[in-house]
């Protein structure tokens, strides 16, 4: 017991940087929001709330930007691992060696997709934290005793930022109410965002196998979570959670739409759009990708769809002889070159065929 708690107030005392620039920024917009609404207005207390939610957040975009990729460069890599596993199912140790050659090849890093929900952890914890212990009228960061007071007592719709769905103390009334209301909502949110995730930005082959059942599952349990932990959760941090995930969606629909994962429907609806603008979608995603054009200098020597024929004027033609270099070249393909006739082993026995005569001549 004495190593828990002994773990607790370490932990503890490492947040507590986090705790202070979470309670500063809150408590800043706070005063922000005060000067016209009131120190006492519940709605201060909540613009400060969201604006928080809104400035963490826009610092984690580039954490979130390269979560996102990293999940979908892992998503198109889903049927090549799934060959691999067919192929080498029964040797676990080949298996990983060869999925360990495929990441390498591709360049792709599956723990990259999980470092930025590690880094973000931290954050999410301290901001709860601040957020549980003010409404709870506790001082916490900068935050004083008076204005954990305020926001405990602040109220919206009736309703108090401290307040929880249950145990139902004061009866059924505005607390339950806005308390369902926003655990529905982002319930519904986050619901949305994993459906729009898998229904836009994953190949069809990425639908099938384990990666998309575990897709499924968190589409599923996910917001059933929710909706367990959120009766026992105060307004005031069920009302971050809320921008959270609306920030999350609307920020997943912008990266979808301008940058979605080749061979998806999102793929196929972006192709459209760059083609109605006249652009060319394939030389968008080269040079998003960081590819270039190969010259006509750096092509290899030897075409797998074409045969490397020089002539007298150096053009290269394909197996077909089709020439595409100047007009006299192209006046040459209509010219059929005659090749000979191979006979057969039964023909060159019975040698030389006879001359036609005419009949009337003798």
């Amino acid at each position: 017991m004495d190593l828990w708690g002994d773990f607790l107030g370490a932990l503890n005392t490492m947040m507590q940087p986090l705790y202070l620039a979470v309670s500063w920024i809150m408590s800043s917009f706070h005063s922000i929001y005060a000067s016209f609404l009131g120190t006492e207005n519940g709605w201060s207390w909540a613009l400060a709330i969201i604006s928080l939610t809104v400035v963490i957040r826009t610092l984690l975009i580039p954490l979130f930007v390269r979560q996102i990729r990293s999940s979908r460069n892992m998503q198109v890599l889903q049927p090549q691992m799934k060959k691999l596993q067919e192929k080498y199912g029964h040797d676990r140790e080949r298996l990983g060696q060869e999925t360990m050659k495929l990441y390498k090849e591709e360049g792709v890093n599956p723990m990259a997709s999980c470092l930025p929900l590690l880094l973000q952890m931290p954050i999410f914890i301290a901001l709860y934290q601040v957020l549980w212990n003010a409404s709870q009228g506790h001082a916490i960061g900068v935050l004083t005793v008076a204005q954990s007071e305020s926001l405990r007592n602040a109220t919206i719709f009736g309703a108090k930022l401290s307040g929880i769905f249950w145990p139902l103390t004061d009866g059924f009334g505005a607390t339950q109410i806005l308390c369902a209301a926003l655990v529905i909502s982002m319930t519904a949110v986050l619901f949305v965002t994993q459906l729009q995730l898998m229904r836009k930005n994953m190949p069809p082959e990425a639908l099938t196998g384990q990666f998309a059942q575990q897709q499924k599952i968190m589409l599923y349990v996910f917001p059933f979570m929710y909706l367990f932990m959120g009766v026992n959760i105060p307004v005031g941090v069920l009302l971050y959670w809320l921008i959270s995930n609306t920030w999350t969606m609307a920020q997943q629909y912008i990266l979808i739409h301008n940058n979605p994962a080749p061979n998806t429907p999102a793929y196929l609806d972006w192709e459209e759009r760059m083609r109605a603008k006249g652009k060319d979608p394939e030389e968008l995603a080269r040079k998003r990708s960081g590819k270039r054009r190969r010259p006509a200098a750096e092509a290899p020597a030897t075409d797998p769809t074409k045969v490397a024929r020089q002539g007298n004027s150096g053009a290269t033609t394909d197996k077909s002889g089709t020439d595409a270099g100047s007009p006299a070249q192209v006046q040459r393909q209509q010219v059929q070159r005659q090749q000979p006739q191979r006979s057969n082993r039964a023909s060159r026995k019975q040698g030389p065929p006879k001359p036609k005569t005419n009949p009337g001549q003798a």
